[in-house]
């Protein structure tokens, strides 16, 4: 495998699992009385504030093409619905359930690959991306007999949708040539509009309720922000849409490894074949051109 291979797919692993760090930060905000377009501004604003300190220290610029506003604009709004519609859905169902859900991205990347960009899709792909789902799914404890709320369902479906577009649009447009922390600040910078505007331009901003969920703020523009956001379009940009799409499988294993950690919940038979199975999936994913090469290589001979 080469250098830059392997590269993509650390990058990928680190944006999935920084991006599975939502709830552990969010909930609790939201257990102190704060709405989702409050915490969501924190998080963009002070995701801005940071990256554009970061850029200044490097001495990188901040200049744009005219060519490349309204791609930007258009995937920064796309993120941030993704955002939106993710931390609304955490109102109508547990996150975990919320996480799983999410995981549709990467079967959405893959369609749209196929069917926009003519990107064939290997049976390896769609084998590892069915195991992801199936392992995911044993990872969701429904033991209550509750039915799933639809409108929830709805919401996290409309994230995964927008996320999968900003995915393959970082990919497949003039984006593909700004440097990653530009295309990031810039993002974040049209994203942040959305919950301006949704909290009649700050008016209706709720305060941060103490000192210490400060800390749940700032880890929200740090790890699921800038981190993932960076490392996901470093990945994008060594190892295409779809095998970046799918190291996401790792962000429900994040999500979990929290919730077992910090909030004491339990490890089954049952979740740890789950997540065996993620990660045989993304393991697939990573070997699947070696190994493909190594099969034609035999069959030659």
């Amino acid at each position: 495998m080469t250098n830059e291979r392997l590269k993509g797919f650390t990058y990928g692993a680190i944006a999935a699992a920084s991006y599975g760090m939502n709830p552990l930060f969010a909930l609790p905000l939201y257990g102190a009385g704060m709405n989702a377009d409050s915490v969501l501004f924190y998080r963009y604003f002070l995701a801005i504030v940071m990256l554009g300190v970061l850029m200044k220290v490097k001495k990188q610029s901040f200049a744009l093409k005219k060519t490349d506003i309204l791609p930007l604009a258009v995937m920064g709004l796309l993120f941030s619905f993704s955002s939106l519609f993710l931390f609304e859905s955490y109102n109508y169902m547990d996150a975990g359930i919320a996480s799983t859900i999410l995981f549709v991205y990467p079967v959405l990347v893959a369609i749209i690959m196929a069917v926009f960009f003519h990107e064939k899709v290997s049976f390896i792909t769609m084998f590892s991306i069915a195991m992801a789902f199936t392992g995911i799914s044993l990872l969701y404890e429904g033991g209550d007999g509750k039915t799933l709320n639809m409108f929830g369902v709805l919401l996290v479906i409309l994230s995964s949708l927008t996320y999968a577009v900003y995915i393959v649009g970082v990919n497949r447009s003039s984006l593909k040539d700004l440097p990653t922390a530009k295309l990031t600040f810039y993002a974040l910078l049209f994203g942040v509009i959305i919950y301006v505007v949704r909290l009649d331009f700050c008016a209706a901003l709720q305060p941060v309720p103490s000192p210490v969920l400060w800390v749940n703020v700032l880890s929200l523009a740090l790890f699921p922000t800038i981190i993932s956001l960076i490392m996901m379009t470093l990945s994008i940009h060594s190892i295409g849409s779809t095998p970046a799409a799918i190291l996401g499988a790792l962000e429900p294993v994040t999500a979990l490894f929290f919730g077992v950690a910090v909030f004491g919940e339990q490890l089954t038979p049952r979740i740890m074949l789950g997540v065996l199975m993620i990660l045989t999936a993304v393991t697939l994913i990573i070997a699947a051109k070696p190994l493909l090469e190594l099969a034609k290589k035999h069959t030659r001979h």
